[in-house]
């Protein structure tokens, strides 16, 4: 593995970033191997270019197979968006090391789902409707060995189940429902916006939690 990230890196280009493994690559369909110390100082290059390479895209989040590495790594980071009704607040960059995540309740209700539109950089220029916990307790270790331990809501918890699946070897289509399917084009000719998912819902005849 250390030799194969080596490679990697010695391959980035002039921009600094790194091509984007598209769904049919079984990379992105293999559990990927705890991350337990192997690139040793590469790790650092690795978080980096991931870094750019999501900002690039650009994205909210990268998992280390979507740029071909099969180990639990991914990085995630969202400026956010005030008002957003998917509670889009902010999420610094940071990097998750062998994240794991369970759905949590406020003190008197159990776990709920939401539904959005959701896309994901692997299936460029699709979006589907994902249920997802509204709320849930990620926990990991960061770039450096801390232990990491939160909870988080709205648009940060969905960026992080949707990285954390694909270290699971899911891409959020195997969690979709499958009559919202939409290319990015009748998203936006259709449907208008991806924040509001109930036009789709009536228009195209898919349940929402």
């Amino acid at each position: 593995m250390r030799a194969a990230v080596a490679d990697l890196l010695a391959a980035v280009g002039p921009d600094g970033v790194l091509p984007i493994v598209q769904a049919g690559d079984p990379v992105l369909r293999t559990p990927a191997v705890p991350y337990t110390g192997q690139l040793g100082d590469l790790l650092p290059g690795l978080v980096e270019v991931m870094r750019r390479t999501m900002h690039a895209a650009p994205g909210v989040g990268l998992a280390a197979p979507q740029v071909g590495i099969g180990l639990a790594l991914a990085v995630v980071e969202d400026a956010g968006a005030p008002g957003d009704p998917r509670e889009r607040t902010p999420l610094p960059f940071r990097v998750l090391v062998n994240p794991s995540y369970e759905p949590v309740g406020d003190p008197v209700g159990e776990p709920r789902r939401v539904g959005f539109f959701e896309g994901c950089l692997s299936v460029s220029g699709w979006q589907a409707v994902v249920a997802r916990w509204h709320e849930v307790r990620l926990t990991a270790q960061d770039e450096t060995g801390s232990v990491v331990d939160e909870r988080l809501v709205g648009w940060p918890a969905r960026i992080v189940q949707h990285e954390t699946d694909h270290l699971r070897g899911e891409l959020y289509l195997d969690h979709a429902q499958t009559r919202s399917l939409t290319s990015n084009e009748n998203l936006a000719r259709y449907w208008a916006t991806s924040v509001d998912p109930e036009p789709a819902a009536r228009g195209l005849g898919f349940d929402l939690p």
